[in-house]
């Protein structure tokens, strides 16, 4: 169904959603350190909102309290898949007057990503500009360039036309902005909304991100180990970067009530300011910002107007974690498995890991790089916490030439490294330039007690 701004919603919904703001900002205001200028500001915002008759228009597209938008997107590249993913990273883009950095960061967005990442991952972009002339030579770039993520549904491109925008011209001028500046911050914040409303049924959590920027090396897993750290403890927003609404994390879950949000207040003041009252107002007062930033702004030129802006975030860095790399490689080994606890996912970046049975001596745990590398760190983890179903006896060793025999794929060089000391191996100080194909753990000694390989993590550096 296409949306006419004209009709008023008639719902309880907008009328919960002010009051609750309204209160909750008069009690922040009594708790918070603000000017008394913003406290009275941040009032009449709501006051003039609760009075607004664009505002209640702007709801009467809602399938119901808080749901997705109704609306049809434009399917311009690709399609998404049926199975959740566990991260949307989410962009939109506009035409800019100086400047083009679309392409160079989905470049980074999928080089800076394994393999395996890349399956846990859906890019949305949403070409917002209503120059369909200029979205339709974007759109051929992309496809050109990165068909292989559309096909695997690793990427997808959208868009919505003009009519489903409300009124962009004619709005409120807070802080004596100019117009034009007042069209474009509003424009943006339902740009954000509709992508929002999009991804919200993609994945488990949502990352956004500008159209100019680069990324740091398996973010992914950083953001996965970030969020594991924290246990069960509740949030709104994770944020990896500190400028602006890059990097900035949310529960998946909660899009359809921000997409929301943002609507109500598009023509107040910019995205960034709205998604911090945003995370307010859900309770979490305090930002919660990983360091070092995952997410660097490289943008020169805004998008608004074509302005220089040379915006950088200092606590960037390309490979924050020295996070494995773990080439692409098969996982095999004769120790029965137990269950779905297969060899592959004690290679993977999941929180996952292989479960065997009774290991005897002779028996390996071996990985064969689909491509020879040359390898500067081995780390393996064995067991539980409280030392149960460590791996007690056995070598950890590099091999050459790969073969396949009757026990399967293997090499017939190998050359020892050490032994697993109480379960666990880490050599950081591998030398030598030769390239090797594999990496197999070989039990020296049987052991009654099953067996639990929790990680193997594989470093690497590039051929000279």
């Amino acid at each position: 169904m296409r949306c006419h701004w004209g009709t008023a919603l008639k719902s309880g919904v907008l009328f919960f959603v002010l009051v609750f703001l309204y209160m909750y900002l008069n009690l922040f205001s009594a708790k918070t350190s603000e000017t008394s200028e913003e406290k009275l500001w941040a009032r009449e915002i709501v006051s003039q909102q609760l009075r607004s008759d664009r505002n209640l228009q702007v709801f009467h597209h809602l399938k119901n309290d808080f749901g997705k938008l109704n609306m049809s997107y434009t399917f311009l590249a690709g399609y998404p898949k049926t199975t959740l993913k566990y991260l949307t990273v989410g962009l939109s883009s506009v035409k800019r007057k100086n400047g083009f950095y679309l392409l160079d960061t989905l470049q980074s967005i999928f080089s800076q990503s394994s393999e395996e990442e890349l399956q846990d991952m859906v890019v949305v972009v949403l070409l917002a500009d209503f120059d369909m002339t200029w979205n339709q030579q974007v759109l051929s770039s992309i496809s050109e360039r990165f068909s292989s993520p559309i096909l695997k549904g690793q990427l997808l491109v959208i868009h919505l036309p003009q009519e489903y925008y409300p009124p962009l011209e004619g709005l409120k001028r807070n802080f004596n902005d100019a117009p034009d500046r007042v069209t474009f911050r509003s424009k943006q914040n339902v740009d954000y909304a509709f992508l929002l409303s999009f991804s919200a049924n993609l994945s488990q959590y949502y990352l956004m991100l500008e159209d100019d920027v680069l990324c740091s090396r398996n973010f992914l897993t950083t953001i996965r180990m970030f969020i594991q750290s924290r246990g069960g403890s509740a949030w709104v927003t994770l944020e990896f970067s500190k400028l602006g609404y890059i990097g900035k994390l949310y529960h998946s879950s909660d899009l359809p009530r921000l997409a929301s949000f943002l609507l109500l207040f598009y023509q107040e003041m910019p995205c960034d300011w709205l998604l911090g009252y945003f995370t307010k107002l859900l309770a979490q007062n305090m930002p919660i910002h990983f360091k070092p930033s995952l997410f660097q702004h490289v943008g020169l030129y805004s998008s608004f107007r074509g302005t220089y802006n040379h915006l950088k975030d200092e606590d960037f860095e390309a490979n924050p974690l020295n996070v494995a790399d773990n080439p692409p490689a098969d996982v095999v080994t004769d120790i029965i498995p137990f269950k779905e606890y297969t060899p592959e996912q004690a290679y993977s970046s999941r929180t996952t890991f292989f479960w065997g049975k009774s290991p005897l001596a002779g028996s390996h745990f071996t990985v064969i790089f689909h491509t020879p590398a040359i390898v500067t760190r081995i780390s393996v983890q064995t067991g539980l916490q409280d030392r149960k179903d460590i791996l007690t006896s056995a070598e950890v060793e590099v091999g050459r030439s790969p073969v396949h025999t009757e026990r399967g794929p293997t090499c017939s060089q190998y050359a020892k490294l050490g032994p697993l000391v109480d379960g666990q191996f880490d050599r950081k100080d591998i030398e030598g330039d030769a390239a090797v194909s594999c990496l197999r753990i070989l039990v020296t000694k049987s052991q009654e007690q099953w067996v639990i390989i929790r990680s193997v993590n594989v470093w690497t550096k590039e051929e000279k």
